[in-house]
C-alpha cells in the first residue's frame, strides 16, 4: 500500500523528526565553535593580537573542519610498521627525483651547507619526507586554512588541544607581523606549512628570507623553505661533517642492550659490526642502539644528529626515514639488511617491479613509485581476478611469482 496515498501524515511525521533531531545537533556545534572562538580571543590579546588581526584570521570560519578531525585519528609514522613507513618514503622514485632536485637547485644548496652546516642531502630528504619536493602543496585538497585547522583540533581534540591553543597564537602573529596573508595561511591539517612543513612557533622562531626579498615565504620560496630547515637544526646543535648514525649488524645476544648509549668503539668490542664490513669512524663518539624493526631485526646505532633530526619530528620512523633517504642521494647506497617482513609481502624493489610489470600487461597507468593507491590496488584486482587468485586488492609475492612466470 503506497504510503503517501494512504498515509500522508505518518511520512510527514518521520521527514519531520529525522530534520528536527538533526538541526538543533548541527546547530549546537556549529554554536559551540563559535563561542570558541569568541572566547578565546581573550587569550589571544594576552598574547598581543589585536581584535582587527583575530577577525582577519576568522572570518568566514562558521564551523570546525571535520577532515581535521578525522586526518587527527590517523598519523602513519606512529601506527604503520616500520618498513612500510619507509618504501613510501624512501625508494627509487624519491631518490631519483631528489638527485633532479640537487642538481636543479645546487648553488642554493651548497649555499645553505656552507652557511649553516648542515649537509645538503638531509636538507634535500627533509624536503622530500614532509611535502614530496613541495609536490603536496600542488594539492588543494590537502591543503587547510591554518586557523581554523587550529582551532578545530583546540576545540574538539582533547589530546592535542594544548598545542592548537600554542600554535594558533603563533599563527595570529604571522597574521599581524605582515609574515603572511590570510589567504596563503595554508597548511595542513595540524598547521604545518609550506615546502618544509613548519608549524607556526618554529616560523617564527627559525623562518628565514633566504632570497632576499624581505619575506620569510616557506610556501612559495624554496630557498626560503629550505634555509628555514637548515636553520632548525644548526640551531639545535647539528654537528657539520658527522652523520646521523650507523646500520648495524646485532650479534647473538645483543638485543638486549637496546635502548643503551655507548662509545662506537665500546659497541664494536661488543660485536655490533657495520653490514659492510667498514668500521665506525669515530671510535669515542657516543651512539644509541635502537631496534626500530623489533629483536629480529636490523639495528642502529644513532649518534647526536639522529637526536636532532627527532627536532623535527619526534618520530623514530621519520628521524630514520631522513637518515636512510639522505644516505642514498650522496650515493652511499641503502640498507644492507632486511626488515623481518611477515612471510608472502614484498620488499620496495618487489613492489616497483610488480607495478612494472601490471603497466607492461596494461593493467596499471599510474607513476612506478611503490605506493600502492587505488589505482595499484585495482590492478591488482583485475589480475587476480584473471588468475583465479583471491581477489584482495593487495600486493603479495605469489602474485609477483605469478607474473615473473
Amino acid at each position: 500500500m503506497p504510503m503517501n496515498r494512504h498515509h500522508p501524515s505518518l511520512l510527514g511525521a518521520i521527514v519531520l523528526t529525522i530534520a528536527t533531531s538533526m538541526m538543533p545537533v548541527q546547530a549546537q556545534a556549529d554554536a559551540g565553535f563559535q563561542k570558541w572562538i569568541n572566547g578565546f580571543y581573550s587569550t589571544a590579546a594576552k598574547s598581543g593580537i589585536t581584535e582587527r588581526t583575530y577577525r582577519q584570521a576568522f572570518a568566514g570560519v562558521t564551523a570546525p573542519d571535520e577532515f581535521v578531525l578525522e586526518k587527527a585519528a590517523y598519523q602513519p609514522e606512529f601506527k604503520s610498521q616500520i618498513w612500510d613507513y619507509l618504501d613510501s618514503r624512501v625508494n627509487p622514485y624519491t631518490v631519483k627525483v631528489g638527485q633532479e632536485m640537487i642538481a636543479k637547485h645546487g648553488r642554493t644548496l651548497a649555499a645553505l651547507e656552507k652557511h649553516f652546516g648542515v649537509d645538503k642531502h638531509i636538507i634535500v630528504a627533509i624536503w622530500s619526507m614532509e611535502s614530496n619536493y613541495g609536490a603536496a602543496l600542488e594539492r588543494p585538497d590537502r591543503l587547510h586554512n591554518v586557523p581554523r585547522s587550529l582551532a578545530t583540533l583546540a576545540y574538539a581534540d582533547k589530546k592535542r588541544a594544548k598545542y592548537a591553543r600554542t600554535q594558533l597564537i603563533a599563527a595570529l602573529k604571522m597574521l599581524q607581523n605582515g609574515d603572511v596573508s590570510n589567504k596563503n595561511l595554508m597548511g595542513s591539517w595540524a598547521g604545518a606549512m609550506g615546502h618544509t612543513q613548519f608549524i607556526p612557533s618554529s616560523y617564527l622562531l627559525y623562518g628565514v628570507d633566504a632570497d632576499g626579498n624581505g619575506e620569510k615565504d616557506i610556501w612559495h620560496s624554496i630557498p626560503d623553505a629550505l634555509a628555514t630547515a637548515a636553520n632548525l637544526l644548526a640551531k639545535n646543535n647539528w654537528q657539520t661533517g658527522k652523520t646521523w648514525g650507523y646500520e648495524t649488524v646485532v650479534p647473538k645476544g645483543g638485543s638486549t642492550y637496546a635502548g643503551q648509549t655507548k662509545t662506537l668503539a665500546q659497541w664494536q668490542a661488543l660485536g655490533f659490526v657495520r653490514p659492510t664490513g667498514k668500521g665506525f669512524k669515530n671510535g669515542a663518539e657516543r651512539a644509541e642502539l635502537k631496534l626500530l624493526g623489533g629483536a629480529n631485526g636490523p639495528g642502529f646505532l644513532m649518534t647526536k644528529n639522529y637526536f636532532v633530526l627527532k627536532r623535527y619530528n619526534a618520530a623514530d620512523s621519520y628521524a630514520l626515514g631522513v637518515g636512510l633517504l639522505a644516505d642514498e642521494l650522496a650515493g652511499y647506497g641503502g640498507m644492507k639488511q632486511s626488515w623481518p617482513r611477515p612471510q608472502g609481502t614484498l620488499d620496495i624493489k618487489e613492489k616497483f617491479e610488480l607495478q612494472t610489470r601490471m603497466q607492461a600487461l596494461g593493467y596499471y597507468d599510474g607513476k612506478i613509485d611503490g605506493n600502492f593507491g587505488s589505482g595499484s590496488k585495482a590492478a591488482i584486482s583485475a589480475i587476480q581476478g584473471r588468475l583465479g587468485m583471491s581477489v584482495d586488492g593487495q600486493p603479495s609475492r605469489p602474485l609477483l611469482d605469478a607474473l615473473r612466470n
